[in-house]
């Protein structure tokens, strides 16, 4: 089982810049209450994501104030392009790159502003770049779940990229509902129809969701077999490029608690949650939200 807390993913659409330094005690805090998995950072143009500017000076001050012998979590780092691979690759504590792959061609040039063969050209130069530096690679499938732009969509072209990713030797994809409209029956029915084909890769899933559904998703990802869930706390966040109206996140509160249902263990207690939650509480109340959830 493995928890992912995505706190880049939750700041990236807020208005108002959240200050360094309250990013650092965030991350430690959310080192405090367990969490070894964090998509903590990208390394992307601050004109298009204003909030993940300080990127490099986030991680050098969490890896300095990080306690005496504590172990350090895994830092996900998002690239976009080759000049975010060798930033990322360059800043000390980042240990794993992440590259959204979309199957969808329209949200693929408002994300990365790229055509189909140079998002996969892009994924084979990260596969080479994380294999010769000793850096993880996470791949997450973008519109996985279908899309709102009357494009073609169905398992089979989910399945079709699968198998090309891990040809290319990428280990370890998220399948992302980018737009938060999947229904529970739709997330397993997808889970299932694909996982058989690319074994031996760690398949987890990234869902955005209204708080209304989200259990019934998770549990639905789980019994189809699922054991990696990406979340944020309190369910802020969303993606600025999935259009204006946006949904959250899948609370991370909640996957706790649906798991713990099922009697599986995530590796991070309920009660250990309670001051990161009061902290993005006050994060979401004072720098509020540029886009509606």
């Amino acid at each position: 089982m493995k928890l992912v807390e995505c706190p880049r993913d939750a700041w990236q659409g807020l208005e108002e810049t959240i200050p360094t330094e309250l990013k650092t005690e965030y991350l430690l805090a959310l080192s405090s209450a367990g969490f070894k998995h964090i998509d903590a950072v990208s390394f992307v143009s601050p004109k298009h994501v204003k909030q993940m500017a300080d990127s490099e000076e986030v991680m050098s001050q969490f890896l300095a104030s990080l306690p005496a012998g504590a172990p350090a979590p895994e830092i996900i780092g998002i690239v976009v392009n080759e000049r975010g691979i060798e930033r990322a690759l360059a800043t000390p504590g980042v240990t794993t790159i992440g590259y959204p792959y979309s199957i969808s061609a329209y949200f693929r040039r408002a994300n990365a502003n790229m055509s189909r063969g140079e998002s996969r050209a892009f994924v084979e130069s990260a596969r080479k770049a994380t294999k010769a530096s000793g850096h993880g690679l996470v791949v997450y499938i973008s519109m996985a779940f279908g899309n709102p732009y009357d494009e073609p969509w169905g398992p089979e072209i989910v399945e079709d990229t699968l198998v090309w990713l891990k040809d290319t030797g990428v280990r370890t994809v998220s399948l992302a509902d980018t737009v938060g409209t999947a229904t529970p029956e739709q997330v397993g029915s997808l889970y299932r129809d694909v996982k058989d084909c690319v074994a031996g890769v760690e398949l987890g899933v990234h869902l955005h969701s209204r708080p209304e559904g989200a259990t019934e998703k998770l549990l639905a990802a789980y019994d189809a077999g699922c054991r990696r869930f990406d979340g944020a706390l309190t369910g802020l966040g969303g993606c600025p490029f999935a259009g204006d109206e946006l949904v959250g996140n899948v609370a991370t509160e909640t996957i706790v608690a649906a798991l713990a249902s099922l009697g599986a263990d995530c590796g991070v207690r309920a009660s250990a949650l309670v001051p990161a939650i009061a902290m993005t509480e006050e994060i979401r109340a004072k720098y509020s939200q540029a886009r509606v959830m």
